[in-house]
């Protein structure tokens, strides 16, 4: 006996998202075409709410569904925000008209998987965090227009210090700007380290050739740059207004864990692990190596404090993209590879990377015996991995992580080694004696 498919969601609708329309499928023998314009995205709501249509399944295209969302998402419809990938439609039947009608065919038997959106509040910081991430990268391409026009100005001044944005390098650059050509009371303006060490190397790298043209390059990158920042610290103050009225109710959290100091692009954010320990109702995952307060509020700001969307911490891990993906038929089981990434995976991989070089760290020396056998972007995805999975358990236990260090780490691969010759030398019949 054939079993049918049961509905599951009676009254659901299909949408595609077009740039121009919105193709409706609401089960009705006429599919319905909203323009993309805002009046028009209130009468599509108004229309699903007079056909007491309860749940909507649409694709995630560029930025299109974004407006749709919010405005189905404030009327208390269930929107279901779906992975093209997920609804491929069967060859030759490529339309807009059938593609919303293949969605909600798809989603009223319940064969659809809802993709995560974090709740509106979030999702402000989140806009605002993407925002600074796009303007700190910008004003990196302004670092390397000013060490471009020194250089042809022959003033190797980037070869000397290691950041010409950083205070002796700006001090430089702001004197030049004004007129100042001595060598010599350039390099004065170096901070006592650098004088201490590099004087007379830094001397050297000031005496340049100047020109008119490389200088108007120089102002115009170095006021761009500034320009940038003054963007930055704009996005830092919107973050904290948010943050603070996301947490105005909230009781002051006891801090037990000593903070970690942020060595870049720290946000301007007065006291920032107060209002992210009030979220997280004081769950710190500020003892995993690599967090600081800055990447728990990038973290916060792309998965939220609630974790029950994941039922594991295999299922978080899958759907940041750091678990192995496999494919397997019968008795045939392969490897696929593919680009997958999302944004809050690369958070996860940018910790990792600064890991792996760390010779003080338990995870360093995990992935460092990886990266000798598969090669760095295996060893940095699986730190990534575990760092992924030492958050969910805090978040979800709320168990206080402690780095075990590298001595520990060192010390438990000993054992495990130990352990082995033991068992290989019962196999072959002969004894360990020590050395």
């Amino acid at each position: 006996m054939v079993k049918t498919m049961e509905i599951i969601h009676p009254y659901a609708c299909g949408i595609d998202i077009g740039s121009k329309n919105f193709y409706v499928d609401a089960g009705e023998e006429t599919i319905k075409v909203f323009p993309t314009f805002t009046a028009d995205c209130n009468a599509l709501r108004n229309y699903l709410k007079s056909l007491g249509i309860t749940t909507v399944a649409m694709e995630s295209t560029g930025v299109y569904w974004v407006i749709l969302y919010s405005v189905l998402e404030e009327a208390g419809i269930d929107v279901y925000l779906v992975n093209g990938r997920d609804v491929k439609n069967v060859p030759g039947r490529k339309s807009d008209i059938k593609d919303c009608q293949w969605l909600r065919q798809l989603h009223s038997y319940g064969l659809l998987r809802k993709s995560f959106i974090p709740g509106s509040e979030i999702r402000k910081v989140r806009s605002y965090l993407r925002l600074r991430q796009d303007h700190i990268r910008a004003s990196a391409t302004q670092v390397n227009l000013m060490q471009k026009a020194l250089i042809q100005m022959n003033l190797r001044l980037a070869e000397v210090i290691n950041d010409v944005s950083g205070t002796s390098g700006l001090r430089i650059i702001t004197a030049i700007l004004n007129g100042e050509r001595d060598p010599h009371v350039l390099t004065n303006l170096c901070v006592s380290r650098i004088l201490k060490t590099k004087k007379e190397q830094v001397i050297k790298s000031l005496e340049g050739y100047y020109s008119e043209e490389h200088l108007f390059s120089l102002k115009h990158a170095y006021n761009t740059w500034e320009y940038y920042n003054t963007l930055i610290k704009e996005c830092d103050s919107e973050i904290e207004k948010q943050l603070t009225m996301m947490t105005k109710d909230k009781d002051e959290i006891d801090i037990r864990s000593k903070r970690k100091p942020i060595r870049y692009h720290k946000p301007e954010i007065k006291d920032l692990h107060q209002p992210l320990l009030k979220l997280s109702e004081g769950r710190d995952p500020i003892g995993i190596a690599g967090i600081t307060d800055y990447s728990f509020l990038q973290i916060v700001s792309e998965v939220g404090t609630d974790m029950s969307p994941w039922p594991s911490e295999k299922h978080f891990t899958s759907w940041l993209k750091l678990a192995p993906l496999s494919s397997s038929s019968g008795k045939m089981k392969k490897r696929v590879s593919m680009k997958r990434h999302n944004n809050a995976g690369l958070i996860f991989r940018n910790l990792a990377q600064g890991i792996l070089s760390s010779k003080h760290i338990a995870l360093g020396s995990f992935g460092r015996t990886i990266r000798a056998r598969r090669g760095s972007s295996v060893a940095i995805k699986a730190i990534a991995r575990k760092i992924a999975c030492y958050y969910y358990r805090v978040m979800t236990k709320g168990e206080d992580f402690v780095e075990k260090g590298l001595l520990a780490y060192e010390e438990h691969l000993k054992d495990k080694k130990r352990r082995y010759l033991e068992k290989m030398a019962l196999q072959l019949n002969l004894q360990l004696v020590p050395g």
